[in-house]
């Protein structure tokens, strides 16, 4: 008779899996409250300790951990000399392994959770068997997966036992699912024990949905969520709409960055991961407005990001343009209404009081992995300086803040205008900072804004150019991280132009 040894965290679907495997002639070995469970469901069920004849120990740390059980697993069943071996100690096979571990994450994740707790639930004989189990898969059908019960018992009831093919590929998963979970607590104790560049970098992401394509059509492409639940849109709910794209992600995500920097109602319209339009307002149907008019034609074709509820008044003007996606925290039961009516559009939610915790991000480069901190300082308005023989108002300064802000999340070399707290130009990701400031510049001239405009720079002046420029453009002040060799030549230029300038002595490369 084969046998199936059966110890799990997750016991969803556990009892019905189990009838079948006994009906099927397997005999059922288990553990503590596993096997409870089991019995109260009129299940046979031997007792771990009558396998290894030792009980379970130091408050069940203790029991799994014995030759009676890794012989059984990890015995070559077709070499003569393995199978004398279990004959010798009288060790029984084990022909199925199915276990999951103990709650780490969801256990850490508890506002409560000491470390005592944490080390507690690092469970240590569920991996051991599993490592085991898997290791011997030409043999041993293993598994810590409940979507994968009804795959066994159809193979089991076709062909009397699994496949190789399956077995395989369970103990791949066996091995993914180890490595993920051993990856959470390394991670845990990195943050405990302050290890900012760790020899090894472990990450576990789990796959939350696979994607049309990636960029471009001719790409494959997936999406995972990280181990924080959090500001993310790898948490965020959709309501409506056809599938998310790669591209919609990586837009959002940027949208979703920028509308976190303020606490005022705010709305921001991106197009290929850089912002279009950015408003700020008492109200949120104003800061739509302003969001909009910063750039109506770009944002044809982009998404909308918000930190207030969808109103009906916004939702009849967005409805009237083509847009990929539309988040906010809620949707008045209008404005759900208004929106539904466009098949396509993906209308989704995400919790606003949240905050995205990791301090650091992520970037592959050709055979490697760039790690860095997020950047997630801000101006401070004590330290800027005012470095011009004019000064700016205190609502200037305001301003002056708020373009800098933006300016942070624009793709480098990057330039912002901006006036009456709405985005007027946007000059991203040139190569050098006279193009970026022209785009900017000329487009807030097109839009008819040609009087009282501020100007941000993510990075200094390095010549005096730009501030030249700026004085064509009528504007009336600029603030920028300065820093440059060079930085007397823009000071004298803006003072020649009558030009108010801060320097704020933070830089914000977007590269």
């Amino acid at each position: 008779m084969k046998r199936a040894l059966v110890s799990v965290s997750d016991k969803t679907g556990l009892v019905e899996f189990c009838k079948e495997l006994v009906s099927l002639g397997y005999e059922l070995i288990s553990t503590g409250g596993t096997k409870k469970t089991l019995e109260e469901n009129g299940l046979k069920v031997i007792g771990i300790s009558e396998v290894t004849g030792f009980p379970e120990i130091l408050d069940g740390r203790v029991k799994t951990l014995h030759p009676n059980v890794h012989g059984a697993l990890l015995a070559k069943r077709d070499l003569k000399e393995h199978m004398d071996t279990l004959k010798e100690h009288h060790i029984d096979l084990i022909d199925m392994v199915v276990v999951n571990l103990y709650p780490f994450k969801k256990t850490i994740e508890r506002e409560d959770c000491t470390l005592d707790l944490a080390i507690e639930n690092i469970d240590i004989g569920g991996p051991s068997m599993l490592r085991s189990a898997a290791k011997n898969f030409a043999s041993v059908t293993v598994l810590c997966d409940s979507n994968d019960y009804s795959r066994v018992l159809e193979e089991i009831k076709e062909n009397g036992n699994t496949t190789y093919e399956t077995r395989f590929f369970l103990a791949g998963k066996v091995f993914r699912h180890t490595a993920s979970y051993d990856s959470m607590i390394a991670s845990y104790m990195m943050k405990k024990t302050n290890v900012q560049t760790p020899e090894k970098l472990t990450l576990s992401f789990d796959l939350k949905q696979t994607l049309r394509y990636g960029e471009n059509p001719h790409q494959k492409a997936a999406f995972y969520q990280g181990e924080e639940t959090s500001y993310s849109m790898a948490y965020a709910t959709q309501l409506w709409g056809k599938e998310l794209s790669y591209n919609n992600i990586q837009d959002a995500n940027a949208a979703l960055n920028i509308v976190h920097e303020f606490s005022s109602p705010c709305v921001v319209g991106l197009k290929h991961m850089n912002p279009c339009g950015v408003g700020l307002a008492s109200t949120i149907d104003e800061a739509y407005d302003k969001a909009y008019m910063s750039d109506p034609v770009s944002i044809f074709g982009g998404i909308i990001a918000m930190n207030r509820p969808v109103t009906a008044t916004m939702a009849k003007k967005m409805g009237e343009i083509f847009l990929e996606i539309i988040l906010a925290p809620s949707y008045e039961e209008e404005a759900l209404k208004i929106l539904k009516k466009k098949k396509n559009i993906r209308l989704m939610t995400f919790d606003m009081d949240s905050l995205y915790k990791a301090d650091q991000m992520y970037t592959f480069v050709n055979g490697g992995l760039l790690v860095q901190e997020r950047d997630n300082i801000n101006v401070i308005r004590d330290q800027i300086q005012v470095v011009t023989k004019l000064a700016p108002t205190k609502e200037e300064l305001e301003q002056m803040i708020f373009g800098f802000a933006v300016c942070k999340y624009v793709k480098s070399n990057a330039i912002t205008v901006v006036k009456d707290y709405m985005t007027v130009g946007v000059g991203a990701g040139q190569m050098n900072r006279v193009g970026s400031a022209h785009i900017a510049l000329e487009q807030a001239k097109n839009n008819g804004h040609t009087e009282n405009l501020i100007l941000a720079s993510d990075a200094f002046f390095p010549f005096d150019d730009v501030v030249k420029m700026a004085k064509d453009y009528h504007v009336t002040c600029i603030i920028q991280p300065g820093g440059s060799i060079r930085d007397e030549d823009s000071i004298r230029a803006c003072d020649e132009a009558g030009i108010k300038m801060v320097f704020t002595g933070i830089r914000h490369f977007r590269h």
